[in-house]
């Protein structure tokens, strides 16, 4: 009689269960948000990129060119220093870019935080304490 109420070992069985469930479904919302949110900003940083890129080539092209006009009698030095330059900021920026690619935080880290924590109330919990490592 007591199984049929909700009492006992199986209703406490169909409470664990349902928690879980819960804890899973409350853990997969966050993900599916984080996962949106990332998304939404992964692609307006390469809508601004790329509106930047096209900005600064063209101003740099138009920069070239002024001055090839302005000094046309060593058009081929200032056509070579120019070269230089922009190779020399090509190799900054793409140390840069290694260098930001390896300190950005793991995808997910939010989420993987939460589940950690869901899983140490759980052994707390059941009794179980984590052993010293």
């Amino acid at each position: 009689m007591a199984n049929a109420t909700g009492g006992g070992p199986m209703g406490a069985l169909k409470n664990i269960a349902a928690t879980l469930l819960a804890m899973v479904q409350t853990r997969l919302d966050l993900l599916a948000n984080e996962m949106q949110f990332q998304k939404h900003h992964a692609l307006q940083q390469l809508g601004f990129g790329l509106a930047l890129l096209f900005c600064l080539g063209m101003a740099l092209l138009l920069a070239v060119a002024l001055a090839v006009l302005l000094w046309w009698e060593q058009r081929i030095l200032v056509l070579g220093l120019f070269a230089v330059l922009f190779l020399g900021l090509a190799g900054y920026f793409y140390a840069a870019l290694r260098r930001s690619r390896a300190a950005s935080a793991p995808l997910f880290a939010a989420s993987l935080a939460e589940l950690q924590e869901d899983i140490r109330r759980l052994k707390e919990a059941s009794g179980h304490e984590q052993e010293p490592g």
